[in-house]
Order: structure tokens, then sequence, then C-alpha cells
């Protein structure tokens, strides 16, 4: 034992271990539900759409809010890039794969709600690119809404899937604004090179003019003076 009083007893060497990161199941099967969900009523629709529309004039619905007619779009989505099927196709089946990549680190609530709804919108469009006529990665999307105009005058015929996907990446867009990535984790911006040399010239300057040792040397010598006074009491 140490006859030394001011020995301190020695620290133990265990380190506290970090707490463990919240696990990724419950986003990855959020996720999981809302793309099911997604493609269930975008197959469920375009069955309809094609028993109840085909070879008939546009339903006009909420007095000529909304259209309900039948088009086959060879492109991608709102009709553009048509006679690019094949390579759509497989683009989206990139889309897909690097959703599925990603939900492996995914942690955030928002970013697997957005990367649900882009999922679910791109299997839907995927299954009519691969299951319709005219064959395999040839095949033409079912779409059958149109606001405000029979045939997509006003606005372009869309179908559920489409919507999915622009409110998903809507979504998304809106978590990178907040500065939220998708494991959880938020960027924080670097303060820029002009704010770190002018906060390093005003302390060297500080420094330099002495007021940092002024305050020191007023306290030290308020302070002895002090004790002066006391010793002489």
């Amino acid at each position: 034992m140490s006859t030394d009083p001011n020995t301190e007893p020695d620290a133990p060497d265990e380190v506290a271990s970090p707490a463990p990161e919240p696990q990724p199941q419950r986003r990855v099967v959020l996720l999981g539900v809302i793309a099911a969900v997604v493609l269930a009523l975008d197959i469920a629709t375009k069955v309809i759409a094609v028993a109840e529309l085909e070879g008939r004039q546009p339903v006009e619905l909420f007095g000529g809010l909304l259209y309900l007619p039948l088009i086959r779009n060879p492109g991608a989505a709102f009709g553009m890039a048509e006679g690019w099927t094949i390579v759509l196709a497989i683009i989206a089946f990139g889309v897909v794969g690097f959703i599925l990549w990603i939900a492996r680190k995914l942690r955030s609530v928002g970013w697997a709600i957005g990367l649900g709804l882009v999922l679910g919108g791109a299997l839907g469009n995927l299954a009519d690119r691969v299951f319709r006529s005219p064959g395999p990665l040839r095949g033409h999307v079912v779409d059958f809404l149109s606001v405000l105009d029979p045939w997509g005058g006003f606005f372009p015929v869309f179908n559920l899937a489409d919507s999915a996907i622009c409110v998903g990446g809507g979504v998304i867009v809106l978590m990178s604004l907040l500065q939220r990535d998708y494991d959880g984790t938020r960027f924080e911006k670097k303060p820029s090179g002009k704010t770190a040399t002018a906060a390093g010239t005003t302390t060297a300057g500080a420094t330099a003019a002495g007021t940092t040792p002024k305050t020191t040397e007023n306290q030290t010598a308020g302070e002895t003076a002090d004790g002066g006074k006391q010793e002489q009491a």
C-alpha cells in the first residue's frame, strides 16, 4: 500500500461500450409492407381498368375533374421516352436492386416510407413491361388516370404506380432537405474556410493585444491585495 496521501486509486481498465445502434429490421419491414400494398393496389386497379374501360370512351368523374381513359404506354411515366421500353425495364430492375441493397442499413422511417413507395411503383410498372403484350421487357404499361381532360391534354395520363413513385421521390427529397440520411445519420455542415480563418484571426488578435494576460494580472493583483489586508489584520 502506498503511504502517499495524494495517491489516488487506479481507475478501472474497463471502458463503457457504446450503446447498440437501432436495428434496421423494423424499417425494412415498413418498406416492404408499403411496397407490397402499392404493388397490390396498382395491379388490382390496372386489371379493373382493362376489364371495364377497354374499347370505351373515357369515364368522367367529379364533374370533369378526373377522367378514366385506357392507354397502353410503351414509354416511361407520364408518356415520356416512348420506344425505350427495354431500356426502361432494365433501369427499373436497377432501381429495385439498388433499393434492396441500401435496405440493409435503413434506419430512417421517412426514408423507409419514400423508398417503399418508389419500390412499389417501380415493381408495378415493371410487372407490366415483363408480363403484358407485346412481350417480355417490351410490354406496354397500362395508364388510366387523366386530370381535367379525357386524353391527357392538361396533364399526361398516369397510373397508381406513377403516383407512388412521384410521392416517394418527394419524401426522399424532403428527407434530404432535412439533412436526414437513410441510415439514420444527419448531415453536418462544416464551417467555411472564410469563417474558420476569421475566427482564428480574431483569437490571434485578442491574444496579441494582451487581453487575457491583463485580466489574469488584474485578478492576481486583487487577490494579492486582499491577502495583504488579511495579513495586516
